[in-house]
Parts: structure tokens; C-alpha cells; sequence
């Protein structure tokens, strides 16, 4: 028998983790309506100023694995999120932009996750929050250095590939726009 318990003395790590699951739970239910889904952020993120990137490099900016991302994107082009057009450069791959539907979206659906963010501080000070962000991106920081968010280690590994200076710190820069 262990007298761990985590319930009663939580660690950082326990109640970060609580509180991301919370989050998540309150973004799915809040996002529903628009037919989106948590999962789909990174890629709303990346794609929202026109760009077009490749599914790997959408997979590497989400920090998720390849057959994951190739999985959300089917459902996204099913739901009218996403578009696929080849690649001009590389004939094996095609590059996936958001669709107008998509765009249309974005401004309400950063309104609904702005306002549950804020239901979420809600009796917190301008400062415990500033405060809370830079606590926060420190722990994100040491835990990127932990290698802790990677998928397995293998060639087409995203870490082994920002070590060898093909992925910017911060993911993929868009390097294509939708008309381009």
C-alpha cells in the first residue's frame, strides 16, 4: 500500500492536468455549435491568415503524429473546413488551406473560447493572471525541453527535424497563400 494521494496533496502536475481537461470539456461544449472541436485549433491557428501547408507540416506545428492529423483532416474536409489542392512542388503531397466556411467561423469561435477563459479567471487580477500566463509558459518551456510532448523518436520525427533547423521554433511558417 502507497500513501500517495493525489486528491488530498495534488501536485502542480495533477492540478495542471485537471485544469487542461477542464478547459477542454468547456471548449468542446462551446465550439459544438460551430461544428469544431478542440483538436481542431492548431490547425484553425496555422491556416487563419490564407496560408496553405502540408499535412506534415500541420502535424508538426500541432506537435501531434502524422496518422492523427491525417485522421482530422479527413473529418475536417468532410465538415467544409478544409481544402486540399496538390502541391506544386512536390506532386506527392497537397496543401490544405481553410475554406470560407472556416474563415467565417474564426470571429465567433474566438469569442466563445475568449469568454470561457474569462468564466474561468473569473475573480482573478489583471496581475495573478499575467502571472499565471508567464508561470505557465515557463512550465511549458522546461517541459518542451523535456521532450515530453514529441511522438516516439523516429527520421521523420518533428524534434529531429527543428534540431536539423527544418522547423522554426514555433512551428511551420506559412509559406504559401491560398491564391499563391
Amino acid at each position: 500500500m502507497t500513501d500517495w494521494d493525489p486528491f488530498s496533496n495534488p501536485t502542480p502536475a495533477h492540478l495542471v492536468n485537471r485544469a487542461a481537461r477542464a478547459f477542454t470539456r468547456l471548449g468542446e461544449s462551446r465550439l459544438k455549435p460551430f461544428g469544431i472541436g478542440v483538436g481542431h485549433l492548431p490547425v484553425l491557428a496555422a491556416l487563419r491568415s490564407g496560408a496553405a501547408l502540408s499535412q506534415k507540416e500541420l502535424a508538426q506545428f500541432a506537435r501531434i503524429e502524422q496518422p492523427s492529423m491525417a485522421q482530422m483532416l479527413a473529418r475536417m474536409e468532410r465538415d467544409g473546413l478544409i481544402r486540399r489542392v496538390p502541391d506544386p512542388q512536390d506532386g506527392r503531397s497537397s496543401l490544405i488551406s481553410l475554406t470560407e466556411t472556416a474563415l467565417a467561423r474564426l470571429p465567433a469561435v474566438r469569442e466563445v473560447l475568449m469568454s470561457g477563459n474569462a468564466e474561468a479567471l473569473a475573480g482573478f487580477s489583471d496581475e495573478e493572471i499575467a502571472t499565471l500566463a508567464a508561470l505557465l509558459q515557463r512550465l511549458n518551456r522546461n517541459l518542451d525541453r523535456t521532450g515530453a510532448d514529441q511522438p516516439p523518436a523516429g527520421p521523420d520525427h518533428p524534434a529531429a527535424e527543428a534540431e536539423a533547423g527544418v522547423t522554426p521554433p514555433g512551428g511551420p511558417a506559412p509559406r504559401r497563400s491560398r491564391s499563391g
